[in-house]
């Protein structure tokens, strides 16, 4: 692989700081110059990345121009992409975008490498990188979708505090201390809150509707019957999600064992006489999916309970954003 010219946008939050993580252990990614932008409270600081300090730099469009950056990964929220990766992008920089700016966009494609690599050739400088929850889901669908074909789908997640960054994590914190929240609207210690963003007019929050609406893009299924609920509970790190599933095609266990386990990035944790399932302290630091509670839905003979769990921020958010870069330099 030549060196590269890449930029990181909103390196100080927590994706940023796993974008850095992640890049630290991939050495077969070769960085001939790096730059991290954040807010103007953090410019000036600085951040050790492969043994070197790295000044921060003021995320203005007067300072985007001044470098010649060939990819940005960004994780700086919706606003802040929406205003600056065309900004990137008319520069000459293929932006990787982990906000939910652009994930439903027509011209943007929406990319989990396991699942949908070729549709990177579509693009049009910004790629985008989808919901936490959505992406682990993303490769059991499609080893599904690709050997039985799907019907139907219903999520029902277990999303952990780090979904919501460093806020989430520190109302745990502070709530666990016996302290009133300040960012959830309830204690998150000691409790699930069946609310993760804002609710629509139509009774779903804006979480349930990512992940619905989501699928049916990376999936190519846009008539795809999918329904969503999004609990937040007092984890720190790695989501779960049960999900329902209806397939199109008779099918036997055993059978769904072969799919998932061949699937790339899919590891089976299913045996529940030894207490062996998914967990997320199991996937914690891991890129993997772990998919176990594998069994038939006993109302449908054509129904399937799985249950997945993925560390959020990593194969959720960084892990995911790094690969679709890899993508490219491949």
């Amino acid at each position: 692989m030549k060196a590269i010219n890449l930029a990181i946008v909103g390196a100080t939050g927590l994706v940023g700081r796993k974008f850095l993580e992640v890049l630290e252990e991939k050495s077969q990614i070769k960085i001939k110059n790096l730059y991290l932008f954040a807010s103007a409270k953090s410019a000036g600081k600085q951040i050790v990345f492969r043994g070197k300090p790295v000044t921060i730099i003021e995320l203005n469009e007067e300072n985007i121009k001044k470098y010649k950056i060939d990819y940005a990964l960004f994780s700086a929220g919706g606003g802040v992409s929406a205003t600056y990766a065309p900004i990137f992008a008319v520069n000459g920089t293929i932006v990787i975008d982990n906000s939910s700016a652009w994930r439903m966009d027509t011209n943007v494609p929406l990319i989990v490498p396991q699942v949908n690599p070729e549709e990177i050739e579509h693009h049009q400088g910004i790629i985008a990188n989808p919901n936490c929850s959505t992406i682990q889901c993303m490769l059991p669908l499609q080893a599904l979708k690709q050997a039985f074909g799907l019907k139907k789908v219903s999520y029902s997640t277990y999303q952990a505090v780090s979904g919501s960054g460093q806020k989430g994590i520190m109302d745990l914190e502070r709530t666990t201390n016996g302290e009133a929240p300040s960012f959830y609207p309830y204690p998150i210690f000691n409790n699930c809150i069946p609310c993760i963003d804002s609710f629509l007019d139509n009774g779903y929050t804006k979480e349930e509707m990512k992940m619905i609406n989501e699928t049916r893009k990376i999936l190519n299924l846009p008539e795809l019957e999918i329904t969503a609920t999004c609990v937040r509970v007092p984890v720190m790190n790695s989501h779960c999600v049960e999900t329902n599933i209806e397939l199109s095609k008779d099918f036997e266990i055993d059978e769904i064992y072969k799919t998932l386990s061949t699937f790339p990035n899919i590891v089976i944790a299913d045996d529940p006489a030894h207490h062996i399932f998914p967990v997320p302290t199991m996937a914690t630091g891991s890129d993997k999916v772990f998919v176990g509670r594998i069994r038939r839905t006993l109302s449908n003979p054509k129904g399937l309970h799985i249950f997945c769990v993925a560390d959020n921020v990593r194969k959720g958010a960084a892990s995911n954003a790094v690969e679709i870069l890899e993508l490219f330099l491949k």
